[in-house]
């Protein structure tokens, strides 16, 4: 059976920035009592609307805060299109494994534009020791930071741009190398 009472709960915590108490709950969704309410919130905690955090309090579970994914689009021949919901994600979801050693940053200038990185994107990076040659990494290149890829040949190192008017990077001195590059967000 469908729970009607998420969409109401979930006004609720737009616009007071809380979840509502039980006798909210209650109150909002027409619900008899308190109990009745607890028990709503029960089932919309296991359809994924709602969580109990640490302390026990309800906050928007996964379903409340994900972008519903419909399906695919043809980026080649137009072909018919059903819109079926096939999952809701969040966007941490999809993209953050680690979330304690990821990040934004903003990016300025324009080597990396032949990979679609532009100036004024956020690139989503994770800090992390497993660098791999072909890798978007952000590196510290003799003490200057800069987004490149990633390149080795036999033993010598190197950071190449997206951008026939730059040039590849060899270090002088140093390369530290601990963020990869995950993720580009562009706002049209």
């Amino acid at each position: 059976m469908k729970n009607p009472y998420h969409e109401t709960i979930l006004e609720f915590f737009s616009e007071h920035r809380r979840m509502p108490s039980y006798a909210e709950i209650a109150r909002i969704t027409g619900l008899n009592s308190k109990s009745s309410a607890y028990h709503a919130a029960n089932r919309l905690i296991k359809e994924g609307w709602l969580v109990k955090d640490d302390a026990g309090k309800l906050i928007p579970g996964p379903r409340a805060t994900g972008i519903r994914l419909l399906g695919s689009i043809a980026a080649g021949f137009p072909s018919p299109v059903e819109e079926e919901l096939a999952d809701v994600m969040t966007l941490d979801q999809l993209l953050i494994r680690n979330p304690q050693a990821t990040f934004l940053l903003k990016v300025t200038g324009d080597s990396m534009v032949d990979e679609g990185i532009k100036h004024g994107d956020l690139v989503l990076v994770e800090r992390t020791t497993d660098i791999k040659p072909g890798d978007i990494v952000v590196a510290n290149i003799d003490g200057e930071w800069t987004i490149k890829y990633f390149r080795r040949r036999g033993k010598q190192v190197y950071l190449e741009p997206a951008n026939k008017k730059y040039r590849t990077i060899v270090p002088r001195e140093e390369l530290r190398i601990d963020l990869v590059v995950k993720a580009v967000i562009r706002q049209y």
